[in-house]
Order: C-alpha cells, then structure tokens, then sequence
C-alpha cells in the first residue's frame, strides 16, 4: 500500500536550506530530504535501511514497511487522523535531520550534536 502526502511548512524549509547548502536543485534536494525523513522513521520502527518513495512536485509517495504501516495504523486510531496524516507528521518532525546549522538542542544534552552543547565548548 502507499501513502501519501504534502509536507508541510517545517519541511518545505529544510528543503530550501539543504538546497542552498549544497547548491543543489529544489527536485534533489526535495527527494535527498524526503529519503532522509522517511529512513528515520521506518528506521526508528522497523529497522529498515532503505525506503521505498517517490517525489512528484510536492507529493510525496512512501510505500512503508509492513511494521510502520501497523505502526501507523495504530497511531491513526488512537488520533482520529489518517495513516497519511500521521506520516508527513513524523516526516515533518524528522525534516531538519543532517542540516548543518542544526546543532542546538536540549540543554545538558551531549556536547557538538543534534542533542544539545557547543561544538566548541563544555556540556550545557
């Protein structure tokens, strides 16, 4: 089965910023980050280490694992949402993943990571 979705705001601007890091056009850098959001959550679920998806102008197509679509499933119920709707949820959440300038995080996390503390400094 496929789900798809329209990613939201949050997404659509890690797009634009990945896009100019790397000087790369909007459709790779839509597709370099919708791989991205997508193996971390069938990773985080499933264990999977590929995905299966497709980019077509905004839509984004996930053909999930058969876990993260009971996953999913299950988080549909619980919320009154659809799978897909939860789905670009979680791809939202994850659509900051390995950009550069996205080093702030809780304090007294880790130091020089996506969890927390300067690169350059002690543990806050």
């Amino acid at each position: 089965m496929t789900l798809s979705f329209e990613p939201g705001d949050r997404f659509m601007a890690a797009v634009d910023e990945w896009g100019d890091e790397r000087m790369t056009d909007a459709e790779s850098a839509m597709e370099t980050k919708a791989e991205q959001a997508l193996l971390e959550v069938e990773h985080l679920v499933s264990g999977a280490d590929e995905v299966e998806f497709e980019v077509e102008g905004t839509t984004v197509r996930h053909h999930p694992t058969d876990d993260l679509r009971e996953f999913l499933d299950d988080q549909a119920a619980g919320t009154g949402l659809d799978p897909e709707q939860v789905l670009k949820l979680h791809v939202d959440l994850y659509a900051r993943v390995f950009l550069d300038g996205d080093t702030a995080g809780p304090p007294g996390g880790p130091m020089g990571g996506p969890a927390g503390g300067p690169p350059d400094g002690p543990p806050t």
